[in-house]
């Protein structure tokens, strides 16, 4: 690619993702962990793809957003990929870090469309114009939320845009409309996730104080799942989990803005066994 813009790092020469040809996976599998209108009864199809556009320091998949392992598949095995997991069971189609490779992902959806929801997986560091081309393909989105300031995203992440360019990606994807089925299972809609980390508490209440604004047409889902784990050795403040208090401190202040569309986690989550081990 001579000159990408299917996310906002717009590389010209060298992938700032790590892609370097084709499409790139680790592991696909009926996935029991995420949210419980995700994963629902049978498990989520979730297909974890190679490489990031955003590569955050502290990264629980880290070996794939470095593109360290993987395999390299063609547009026509990922739509078979599609079939086999809708064969298993899935209850939809999990496309887990897909941005560098979104056009492909629609051409494998021209092929093979599931008769199951597609969901798309992002940290939300996302070209808002590629999101509109995709997002007839797209029946519900994952879209995480980290953090609010320019400082801590810069730090953590080498972005000091990050808030500014995830959140208006949010308030497009919150246009997708909410829908249910009569069993639970989510259809449509968005969910944003947001990742508390050590010491950040006031940060994750700003980003609750942005999402109080859509409230109405989303999900908020307030993580405790956090676990040392990537490159953290010249962060010591990642090197511990959250503690209860400021996991609850970030959940009450949820509640006290009176947001009912809420998810949140047991501290228990905060474990690696929650981390996939890989296939390829």
């Amino acid at each position: 690619m001579e000159k990408c813009s299917l996310c906002p790092n717009g590389c010209a020469t060298n992938s700032f993702c790590g892609r370097t040809g084709g499409i790139k996976i680790a592991k696909y599998y009926l996935h029991p962990y995420e949210e419980p209108c995700i994963s629902h009864k049978n498990g989520s199809g979730t297909i974890f793809f190679c490489g990031c556009s955003l590569k955050c320091v502290f990264c629980q998949n880290y070996e794939l957003s470095r593109n360290l392992r993987g395999k390299n598949i063609s547009v026509l095995e990922l739509s078979n990929i599609f079939k086999e997991l809708e064969d298993m069971g899935a209850e939809n189609i999990n496309l887990v870090n897909p941005t560098h490779y979104s056009k492909e992902i629609v051409e494998a959806l021209k092929l093979y469309r599931p008769n199951i929801p597609i969901v798309y997986n992002t940290h939300s560091y996302e070209n808002t114009k590629v999101l509109k081309e995709i997002n007839e393909y797209i029946d519900i989105y994952l879209a995480d939320l980290k953090y609010y300031s320019s400082t801590i995203s810069k730090r953590y992440s080498g972005k000091s845009n990050y808030f500014d360019v995830a959140s208006k990606a949010i308030s497009f994807m919150a246009k997708k409309p909410i829908k249910f089925n009569e069993n639970g299972k989510m259809l449509s809609g968005t969910i944003v996730r947001h990742l508390v980390l050590p010491q950040n508490t006031a940060d994750s209440k700003k980003i609750i104080d942005f999402f109080n604004d859509i409230k109405e047409n989303a999900y908020l889902n307030i993580m405790s799942q956090y676990t040392p784990f990537g490159d953290i050795e010249k962060f010591p403040e990642l090197k511990r989990k959250i503690t209860k208090r400021e996991y609850e401190s970030v959940l009450d202040y949820a509640m006290s803005l009176d947001i009912n569309n809420l998810f949140y986690q047991k501290i228990k989550s905060a474990d690696t066994e929650y981390i996939p081990s890989w296939d390829f």
